[in-house]
């Protein structure tokens, strides 16, 4: 009764960084260092919805993943951006916690999109922008309710609207005509008009996971272990 599990839609964030991938790269192949592979649900929603993202502005484009199999790993999340960046990526995404992958785009003439923190000191001539938490919005709004008496136990998943999760300022790396996407894209999320998880959706290997007039269900999401079909990679099924 006196317990709340909290986390937000990050995946919301990441399609609008996929906006600023799509719009970026000029060889139409992005590069994504993840943290963990298909068995961890989390990291490949947000993967997908990226992808997804970029494909909204850029359909032409394709997302290559390389996976270091954990969080934080500077020396192992800087190699999978090389080695991304040595089969034709231009732009590099993240999902792990330094800013390696960012230092390793700038050191090779690409651009990047953090994560978990506003970077462009880290790499000024790379960074394009990251989906940022700010757990202040939650914390904020719970000590109210419990101010109040009207705090209740419940698992709690926040839109973007609420300022939980959020896109970072673009830099000026970015594409003439990024911010008007992002702001469109952000205003269809916000209003519902824009489900990210709705289908048609196939995967990868060209099977259909999600019908027209469906959409997946929080479950589904929370344990999503497929790509989405303009993602070039390996689901563990």
């Amino acid at each position: 009764k006196n317990f709340n599990n909290y986390f937000g839609r990050i995946y919301q964030a990441r399609y609008l960084a996929g906006i600023a991938a799509g719009l970026k790269t000029q060889s139409n192949k992005i590069g994504y260092v993840a943290a963990w592979g298909t068995e961890n649900g989390e990291v490949t929603s947000g993967l997908d919805a990226f992808a997804m993202g970029a494909y909204s502005v850029n359909p032409d484009c394709e997302v290559y993943v390389k996976t270091t199999n954990s969080w934080f790993d500077p020396e192992g999340e800087k190699q999978a951006a090389e080695a991304l960046i040595a089969l034709g990526a231009d732009v590099i995404g993240q999902h792990c916690d330094t800013t390696a992958p960012q230092v390793a785009a700038q050191e090779k003439g690409a651009f990047a999109v953090g994560y978990n923190a506003s970077t462009l000191e880290a790499a000024p001539k790379a960074y394009l922008t990251s989906p940022i938490w700010d757990w202040g919005k939650y914390y904020t709004s719970e000590v109210e309710r419990i101010i109040n008496g009207t705090w209740k136990s419940q698992r709690i998943w926040a839109e973007s609207s609420t300022g939980i999760v959020y896109l970072d300022k673009l830099s000026e790396n970015c594409e003439p005509g990024t911010q008007e996407a992002v702001d469109a894209a952000k205003a269809k999320i916000d209003s519902g008009e824009l489900k990210i998880f709705a289908g048609p959706l196939k995967d990868n290997k060209g099977a259909e996971r999600v019908p027209a007039g469906s959409e997946m269900t929080d479950e589904e999401m929370w344990t999503m272990p497929w790509f989405v079909d303009n993602v070039i990679g390996t689901a563990l099924e």
